[in-house]
């Protein structure tokens, strides 16, 4: 019988939510004049105090916590809750003065691979921040697995196999919903993407076919 989240599937992880909010909010300030000015100085300081908090934050549902991992690996960090479930977790941050953010969440390839296994649960954390002098403000975390995100949110970039990636960082619409059906949508859209890129590249080759001709009617010099 598979097990399902009850981190998830019940209001737990709205808790989370709100404290993850108070925890960085709470956090003495950690820049200084000059990475203030920097959105990735931001987003790294943010992802350290996660890590070093994380596990403190979920309390009762962390039964193994981890944060060493590589720096291509699919995790930023990851944890075992009671039941034996693994969560591995991308921390996504967006500073929501900047006017446009597409974060990449996930190879598709990766993912579906990672989801043949019903005890995994692949989970975004998106923080959104903004900067009062070297003061971070975090307004609002969403933390879910990729199955609450819905389609309208989320897009695929051309990289590899095709990169999951969050539209519009300043529209996120998540909601509790069935990961078979979001998988069978995640198909659909795959199935809907990629004859596209088979396009683009018939397109590109016959570009490279008139270079070619154009070179080889010149002369040598």
């Amino acid at each position: 019988m598979v097990k399902k989240s009850q981190l998830f599937y019940t209001n737990a992880y709205k808790d989370i939510e709100s404290k993850i909010v108070v925890t960085l909010n709470a956090h003495e300030d950690f820049l200084t004049v000059s990475t203030a000015r920097s959105t990735r100085a931001a987003g790294d300081a943010i992802q350290d105090i996660l890590g070093e908090e994380f596990e403190n934050i979920l309390g009762k549902w962390c039964a193994k916590y981890s944060v060493d991992f590589a720096r291509r690996a699919m995790a930023d960090l990851a944890f075992k809750d009671r039941d034996g479930l693994y969560y591995v977790v991308d921390v996504s941050t967006h500073r929501t003065d900047t006017y446009f953010n597409m974060p990449n969440l996930v190879s598709v390839e990766r993912l579906a691979r990672f989801y043949e296994d019903d005890n995994n649960y692949f989970v975004v954390l998106s923080i959104a921040y903004q900067v009062s002098g070297t003061k971070v403000i975090v307004s609002s975390a969403h933390f879910a697995p990729i199955e609450f995100y819905m389609w309208d949110c989320l897009t695929i970039g051309a990289l590899g196999w095709g990169q999951i990636q969050i539209a519009n960082s300043n529209y996120i619409n998540v909601r509790k919903y069935s990961r078979k059906k979001w998988m069978l949508e995640f198909c659909d859209v795959m199935l809907g993407f990629y004859p596209k890129e088979v396009i683009k590249i018939n397109e590109r080759l016959e570009r490279f076919r008139r270079i070619r001709k154009f070179w080889e009617s010149k002369p040598n010099k």
